[in-house]
């Protein structure tokens, strides 16, 4: 049995967070329809330029709560949440472009409700993931690279028995562990700081789940994790 357990270290640093979190069996992430996923992903940029208000991004409330976060943590110089990331290029008019349909439809989400999202191939997972302080010298091996980086002390991750699947909570995500097109089993993670947009978090789980089973099939359960359920079996 594996688990997702975020760790008591975490939760001193972040009381009211709360995690949606979905688990996936059985899906089938060939790309079949390219032009599907990219008009999901037109539409969603579109919804996401209402959270743009102000041109100072830091002034833009969805940004700031994740940037105040941000500073509670040693982080690599210049890391940002991952929506933070995303809103900045749709912003600039920079068209998030198709990946594989799992990839496509949190980027989806998480644009339609500037909240960060994840996701992850379960059967790469060796032992528990888990939400935590990394202890420093865990093996980290991120996309367009080919040496690991391990994490800073106390830098927040998800991290397995093996290594840091995601640094600097949700700012780059390890080779190891990333959805493919062969991924059957996966691990979907929706993230948020403010304790204000309970109902958003909840409302995007259903809809990503929804979306999911909808485009390429499995069985699925959900779940929220908060400081107070803090341990949730995955498979």
């Amino acid at each position: 049995m594996k688990s997702f357990i975020v760790e008591k270290d975490f939760w001193e640093l972040f009381p009211q967070a709360r995690f949606g979190i979905i688990i996936f069996q059985g899906v089938d992430n060939r790309i079949q329809n390219e032009d599907k996923y990219d008009k999901m992903l037109l539409n969603a940029e579109k919804n996401a330029l209402a959270y743009i208000t102000d041109d100072e991004f830091i002034n833009n409330d969805v940004i700031k709560v994740w940037r105040e976060a941000f500073k509670k943590f040693k982080t690599k110089k210049g890391a940002r949440c991952s929506i933070e990331a995303l809103l900045k290029r749709v912003h600039k008019g920079n068209h998030i472009g198709t990946i594989n349909p799992l990839v496509d439809m949190y980027n989806s989400i998480s644009l339609k409700y500037a909240l960060p999202c994840g996701g992850e191939d379960i059967d790469t997972f060796v032992g528990d993931m888990r939400l935590t302080k990394a202890i420093g010298n865990e093996d980290f091996v991120t996309l367009g690279s080919d040496k690991s980086e391990p994490p800073y002390e106390e830098e927040i991750v998800y991290k397995d028995d093996v290594g840091a699947v995601c640094r600097c909570w949700n700012w780059r995500e390890s080779v190891r562990t990333m959805l493919t097109e062969d991924t059957k089993n996966v691990f979907l993670i929706i993230e948020s700081v403010d304790e204000n947009r309970n109902e958003d978090l909840e409302n995007a789980v259903k809809e990503l789940a929804a979306l999911v089973k909808e485009n390429i099939g499995g069985t699925y359960k959900t779940a929220i994790v908060d400081i107070n359920n803090a341990k949730i079996p995955i498979i």
